[in-house]
């Protein structure tokens, strides 16, 4: 059985294609600023990343939380400092980032546990 992570990976993948391969200019340009605004400049991708995904904690969206999550793991943060950021997020966002603030750290667990 797959897990809600692989589904929400697996499901990002084939939206996203079916999205693009709508050939739709202003969508296509959209999709092409958000992906060059998580490559290197005078700030590296790891950084961006971490700023991605406390906006996302802050913008309450789960989808993101997660894709920023899996993105940081990769990019080498450790619980420790994603921690610290899930606290900037819900200083930022208050209160109302409380459940998007346990849906980080249980997604955090679950790409832990599948690297494990």
């Amino acid at each position: 059985m797959k897990s809600p992570l692989e589904d929400f990976k697996e499901y990002r993948e084939k939206m996203n294609e079916r999205i693009l391969n709508l050939d739709h200019l202003g969508i296509n340009r959209f999709f092409n600023l958000d992906t060059n605004a998580y490559k290197e400049g005078h700030l590296d991708s790891k950084t961006k990343e971490l700023l991605g995904l406390v906006a996302s904690m802050v913008l309450r969206c789960n989808d993101c939380i997660d894709y920023h999550i899996i993105q940081c793991v990769q990019e080498g943060w450790d619980d420790d400092s994603l921690i610290e950021a899930f606290n900037v997020a819900l200083i930022v966002g208050g209160s109302i980032v409380i459940p998007h603030l346990r849906h980080a750290v249980e997604t955090l667990d679950m790409v832990r546990n599948e690297a494990n």
